[in-house]
């Protein structure tokens, strides 16, 4: 079984961005690998201290064998991030994203070892009926191989609802290392956090937001269920918000760890911050017509940039919706405190060499 090095297990837990790694397309729908190099070059200069690769916005389709995407993906990010790191002592955390049924994902975890990953984000997509003795085994198979992210990914792509008993028995497996937390729901967000309360392995586990939806609100909120037992706090996230504009995103992180780290968080400034991140968010990920839009709306704002050059996802029918460019344009206009087009217009031609 592997396990984090300790220096990794700290990283994890003292909290750090991890975006949601997009998948760079040709117009022929191949990968393009210099387009892909760049992004991962881009999120490394930026300050991350992790990619997730194989996720939901690098596209559940490459987990599909016959296209022959998902070992290149996954390699192509590790050696990119490197080469783009070499001589930067600071930790980093490779995550790949595991799908299917435990065959699958303990042989997408063995190759995701192999390529030098650290851990996997194990999506629960493939059991959408079984009951949580099934889904319980599955991770304890899949744990016995890799360090696990638990994974509430929310049902409108995906997901399924998980009670807080799942969660708190999944924190009984001695592998999983953290929980990204997505259900883009306040109450089921709650649950997870409980659970990890009473489990009383809070200085083991770390959680890292996946609500889109509430990104600042989760980083900023003591979740206090014994007045007697220290608060449980989001401590970063694995997001696909944070594919976008990354350089701001880890300059808010800070900000906010520097805040709390000296007991004066400014919950005024963060509550607004919050509502602006979201508004955007909801012109990105498209939640008026069920996140059809999302990740043709990532892609839309990293081709803006001139990240990558193509929109279109290897499924034809994620698409951008009608009226979503106008609303990304809308709030790139409103809130540009957001965005870092100015770091990426200063860095491009080196990360696309």
């Amino acid at each position: 079984m592997a396990t984090l090095a300790p220096s990794l297990a700290q990283h994890l837990r003292a909290g750090t961005v991890i975006p949601a790694h997009p998948l760079a397309l040709t117009a022929d729908n191949r990968l393009d690998t210099c387009r892909q190099r760049a992004l991962t070059r881009y999120y490394c200069a930026a300050g991350v201290g992790g990619v997730a690769v194989g996720v939901h916005t690098t596209q559940f389709e490459i987990h599909e064998p016959e296209r022959g995407l998902l070992a290149p993906v996954l390699s192509l990010a590790a050696a990119t991030a490197e080469e783009a790191r070499r001589g930067d002592a600071r930790p980093f955390v490779l995550v790949a994203g595991l799908v299917g049924r435990t065959e699958q994902a303990v042989a997408e975890a063995e190759l995701a070892l192999s390529l030098g990953y650290h851990a996997g984000l194990l999506s629960l997509s493939a059991f959408r009926h079984a009951p949580d003795a099934v889904l319980l085994e599955h991770c304890r198979r899949v744990a016995a191989v890799i360090p696990v992210f638990g994974f509430y990914l929310q049902p409108a792509v995906g997901g399924r609802v998980l009670g807080f008993d799942f969660w708190r028995r999944l924190m009984e497996i001695d592998n999983v290392v953290a929980i990204k937390v997505a259900p883009f729901n306040r109450y089921q967000t709650i649950d997870v956090a409980r659970a990890l309360a009473e489990s009383g392995r809070q200085h083991e586990i770390a959680l890292y937001t996946g609500n889109d939806d509430n990104i600042v609100n989760d980083l900023i909120t003591d979740f206090v269920f014994d007045p007697g037992q220290p608060p449980v706090r989001f401590v970063g996230g694995l997001l696909g918000q944070w594919a976008v504009w990354t350089r701001r995103v880890v300059e808010t992180l800070q900000a906010i760890h520097a805040q709390r780290s000296q007991d004066r968080l400014d919950h005024a400034h963060w509550l607004t911050y919050n509502a602006q991140l979201t508004d955007a968010n909801a012109a990105i990920f498209d939640p008026a017509h069920d996140y059809r839009g999302c990740l043709p709306g990532i892609h839309w704002v990293l081709q803006r940039q001139g990240l990558v050059q193509h929109i279109h996802t290897l499924n034809p029918h994620e698409q951008l919706a009608p009226g979503q460019a106008a609303e990304i344009e809308r709030v790139c206009a409103a809130y540009p405190h957001l965005a870092d087009d100015d770091f990426v217009a200063a860095h491009l031609k080196e990360w696309l060499d």
